[in-house]
């Protein structure tokens, strides 16, 4: 049983992990396609159209792609997590319905227009498909991160003969996570694109067979994205901070296990801030701890020493295992140093751009800036994922906090050595989309926009 326990839980891992990297790129190349569409017919200058024709072409690919690694996430809840659908179904599959058929069909037919609508539809209508194409992608989002969100805070319903009935809706949806989790991943999501459009424009800018017009266009990629990015970034660490906030209050074990803190502070002491810890063998303690004094009372209650609740406060089976802890702890921690990171990142890019180096002539004098920019690609999408997993695992041992166990979720009749196969051949299929992916995106940024496409 606990073989396909983590098996499941792995397999869905998996496929999570791999499929919302598309929506998310999704939700920010839809935002950049409807900024460059606005400022184009707003100035009239046609370099904005030229950047919105030629990231259109990537967005199709982001779009394709998470319908594909969407589909396999659907199944598993009958095949994995059959209990699960069964116990939670009537609230958790309406709003994975609403998903689809509100949001998910507003986007493919708004896309359809966005795509060959040029030469029938006016530009306004154009636009106002433009935009519906971001506020679908975003909306369908919002229908996932509220299903989630109430696993991790359950609010609007009671459990009945072995089912969950609701009794409140709007409450249901939005419940103490939804709002803020939500913020808090479509700023991801928009950050996450921007470092990818940059990242791509800084490889396309270190090609030695670039033309004039190719560096101008990629230049201008470069910038807007550093610009959006400069507005976003500040943001994203306030809404983080609420996120601790609300984690907090709402789910102590998980803020507990989030940041290795295991024994309540005493009255009028503070709560240590940990920089980097080990549990010890007992999961009671820290065999190895460097943290600064009084920072987590500080972060948690706006006070030097407010009381912060430990792990062992807890009952051992209502609290994450010791592995448990120390992958919401250390994925917690990325996160939020590759947050800090791509906030530095960004205004060493802005200095640059200050300094005048981010110009024709100049760009070509300064590779190992462009290089470090290619390579800083994943960071947006690496945080993201390191995010999912404190949500997800810190949860533990709850699949809807507080009222269903991830052991008592699963479908019967599982076998370890089937989930493996299809854990194989998942993985394997996923691997080769990837490349498929960055196979096609490379091409389109070789062969660069094409300057005589007019509507």
């Amino acid at each position: 049983m606990e073989s396909v326990l983590m098996l499941s839980r792995i397999q869905f891992g998996a496929t999570a992990a791999f499929h919302i990297l598309f929506p998310m790129m999704s939700i920010g190349l839809a935002l950049y396609l409807f900024i460059m569409e606005v400022m184009w017919l707003r100035t009239g200058n046609v370099s904005y159209y030229h950047q919105l024709r030629f990231w259109l072409k990537i967005f199709v690919l982001t779009f394709a792609l998470g319908v594909a690694s969407g589909f396999p996430m659907a199944f598993q809840f009958g095949m994995n997590w059959a209990a699960f659908s069964a116990f939670a179904g009537s609230f958790f599959g309406n709003i994975l319905g609403f998903e689809t058929t509100i949001a998910f069909t507003l986007e493919t037919a708004s896309l359809g227009i966005l795509l060959f609508g040029w030469k029938y539809v006016s530009r306004t209508v154009h636009l106002i498909a433009n935009f519906l194409v971001f506020f679908a992608a975003s909306l369908s989002g919002f229908w996932i991160i509220a299903a989630n969100s109430w696993m991790q805070t359950p609010m609007g319903v009671h459990a009945e003969n072995g089912k969950v009935v609701i009794d409140n809706y709007f409450q249901a949806i939005f419940n103490p996570a939804t709002v803020v989790t939500y913020t808090h991943t479509l700023f991801a999501a928009i950050i996450s694109t921007l470092f990818l459009i940059a990242g791509i424009a800084a490889w396309a800018l270190l090609k030695k067979e670039k033309t004039v017009e190719k560096t101008t266009f990629f230049l201008n990629s470069f910038k807007y994205a550093i610009a959006i990015m400069l507005i976003a970034a500040p943001l994203q660490v306030i809404v983080g901070d609420l996120i601790g906030v609300m984690v907090s209050k709402y789910q102590p074990e998980k803020f507990a296990a989030m940041e290795l803190h295991y024994n309540t502070n005493k009255a009028g002491e503070g709560a240590p801030w940990s920089i980097v810890a080990i549990p010890n063998a007992e999961n009671t303690g820290t065999a190895f701890e460097i943290s600064v004094p009084n920072a987590l009372s500080l972060i948690t209650t706006k006070s030097l020493t407010g009381e912060v609740k430990g792990l062992n406060d807890y009952a051992p089976e209502n609290k994450p295992s010791r592995m448990e802890s120390i992958l919401t702890y250390y994925s917690a921690r990325i996160m939020i140093l590759i947050g800090f990171l791509m906030v530095a990142v960004s205004l060493w890019a802005l200095w640059y751009w200050r300094r005048g180096k981010l110009s024709v002539e100049s760009i070509d004098m300064h590779p190992a800036f462009l290089r470090f920019w290619v390579l800083s690609i994943p960071l947006g999408l690496l945080a993201m994922e390191m995010g999912w997993m404190a949500r997800e695992i810190g949860r533990q041992p709850w699949m809807i906090y507080g009222m269903l166990r991830t052991s008592n979720s699963l479908s019967s009749g599982l076998v370890d050595y089937i989930l493996v196969t299809v854990i194989g051949a998942i993985v394997a299929i996923y691997v080769a989309l990837l490349v498929l992916f960055i196979y096609f995106v490379r091409r389109i940024v070789e062969k660069g926009p094409d300057f005589n496409q007019t509507i």
